[in-house]
């Protein structure tokens, strides 16, 4: 591996820029986590580094459909070294269930930054979530789960209706103490994996729609020991090749009802928040390392003459990926510290609630497209070696082309954005804070970012509702970088006002980067990776 990448071997959170001062400003007591964020940034870029590599080019999971004796078994075939990380990184899952903060489990997921790896992850503490919030009868296996003795799953997807949860056709039927489940699953990441999942399915006798359905708890193992649903196959994917993601059929699978059944959507947007807040995390995280790989070659390389980091194009493009990054994960940061105050409340929700989704949204579908552009922009910095398959910075940019379709796509955010904006009363806070930092940092860029803020929210609500849906993509992006240009000047260092105002100019104000910002090599943040 160290022939195939840059980053590989260095300590990821030793070259981190950005987070400790997004930690100081969101996170009490972030310090005493130093050590742990020290220790998993050099496993997240030595030995995970290396596994994800190996996992997407060498060891796929394999389905194992059948045991010595015929009996179907539907597990997955691991390389023995997944296997063991897979258990390690458990551990990311357990400060919030044990006293600890969110920040702590996002802050591990985006230094890993393996989309395989961590969505494993990431549906086991979804799966722990329900539990720990609406199935405390159940917290036997919410133990297994946290231990990393066993292994959680979201399968809400269906052929028919992709992110539409109100299509869902997966019955439901009542039997004495348990619940049986018929019906078909079409994307179902951890199958073949999962010891526990959690199920959308559709109760008899209840209404049609989003509100129709109800959340369960299948185990793979029904109350005899017999396998209790069947996979029926794997997807061949693009990437993400460390989960295994498959085809599930229900027929009469025990389930346990999760919660109150006419609560189940609500549990279902919670847990999809939870996993879009770790989508944007993994999304800034592959960028980060897209980053460190694009610095380390353009110091390295010569090119017509000079090192290519001597290049003022070259420059360019290395402060677009500082400034889209930072960016990004001011904004997920913010959102990930609502919902750490937020996360513990129920239907009927607070406002805090219904922030706490707006910011996530935001961030979901922002740090997409900035962790899409920034890979691929990474990978161009390479030429022609950065679309060869030998070498690291390849994966990454096919890695990061599935945050923009995971726990919905751009035009699910923007409409959900809208929603909890309008509806549920968040845009009054919204505008508050973000309002005051711009009014706070008293820049020509931020009255900019904040003019663009409140005018679009008055333009929303100015439309009719289907005039709103068609502007309602972009006005999420204005919305998302007016408030990462809000919290990147309330950070209040010289080096985030100097990327609040860049980011305000070639996002907001729709121009190229000044030039003043040519000869600032210390806005990409990384000055140990250039001494």
């Amino acid at each position: 591996m160290e022939y195939q990448s840059y980053a590989y071997g260095k300590n990821h959170w030793a070259l981190e820029p950005d987070l400790p001062a997004l930690f100081s400003r969101y996170w009490k007591g972030w310090g005493a986590h130093r050590g742990e964020l020290e220790r998993f940034g050099a496993l997240a870029g030595g030995a995970a580094y290396r596994l994800a590599d190996h996992v997407d080019k060498e060891a796929r999971p394999v389905l194992v459909m059948h045991d010595l004796n015929g009996n179907r078994i539907d597990r997955v075939r691991l390389s023995p070294a997944q296997e063991t990380l897979n258990r390690e990184l458990a551990a990311i899952n357990r400060a919030p269930y044990q006293g600890g903060s969110w920040h702590l489990h996002f802050a591990l997921g985006y230094l890993l930054a393996d989309p395989g790896l961590y969505c494993i992850q990431t549906i086991t503490n979804a799966t722990v979530y329900a539990i720990h919030k609406y199935a405390p009868q159940l917290a036997g296996w919410k133990e297994e789960l946290l231990a990393g003795r066993a292994f959680g799953a979201t399968w809400m997807t269906e052929v028919q209706g992709g992110s539409d949860l109100g299509a869902n056709r997966v019955r439901a039927v009542p039997e004495g103490a348990v619940w049986r489940l018929y019906g078909d699953k079409y994307f179902s990441s951890g199958a073949g994996l999962t010891d526990y999942a959690l199920v959308s399915a559709r109760p008899e006798g209840a209404p049609a729609g989003p509100k129709g359905v109800a959340l369960f708890l299948v185990p793979r193992l029904d109350s005899r020991g017999g396998l209790n649903y069947r996979v029926r196959r794997l997807k061949d994917k693009l990437a993400t090749r460390a989960v295994p993601s498959g085809e599930v059929e229900f027929e009469g699978s025990e389930a346990h009802l999760v919660g109150r059944a006419e609560e189940g959507i609500y549990y279902i947007l919670e847990t999809l928040t939870l996993s879009r807040l770790a989508n944007a995390a993994g999304a800034m995280g592959l960028a980060r390392k897209a980053q460190l790989e694009a610095l380390f070659r353009t110091e390295a390389r010569v090119a017509f003459g000079q090192r290519l980091q001597e290049h003022p194009l070259i420059r360019r493009d290395l402060t677009d990926l500082a400034v889209r990054i930072a960016g990004g994960l001011a904004l997920t940061f913010r959102a990930v510290a609502a919902w750490d105050e937020a996360w513990l409340l129920t239907p009927p929700y607070t406002p805090r609630y219904h922030y706490a989704r707006l910011l996530a949204h935001l961030a979901k579908a922002r740090t997409a497209e900035h962790g899409t552009y920034c890979t691929q922009l990474a990978m161009e910095l390479f030429g022609g070696v950065g679309f060869v398959e030998d070498f690291a910075i390849a994966r990454l940019a096919r890695e990061a082309l599935i945050t923009p379709i995971w726990e919905g796509p751009a035009n699910v955010q923007a409409l959900d954005t809208l929603e909890v904006l309008f509806r549920k009363g968040a845009a009054e806070p919204f505008e508050a804070e973000f309002g005051r930092m711009l009014e706070a940092a008293g820049t020509e860029e931020a009255r900019l970012a904040h003019s663009r803020l409140q005018k679009t929210l008055a333009h929303l609500q100015s439309l009719a509702p289907e005039e709103a849906q068609w502007q309602a993509k972009e006005a999420l992006r204005t919305l998302a970088d007016a408030a990462a240009v809000a919290l990147m000047y309330d950070l209040g260092t010289e080096r985030h006002a100097r990327l609040a105002a860049l980011y305000t100019r070639h996002f907001l104000a729709r121009e190229e980067y000044p030039t003043w910002a040519l000869g600032e090599r210390s806005i990409w943040g990384l000055a140990q990776v250039l001494a």
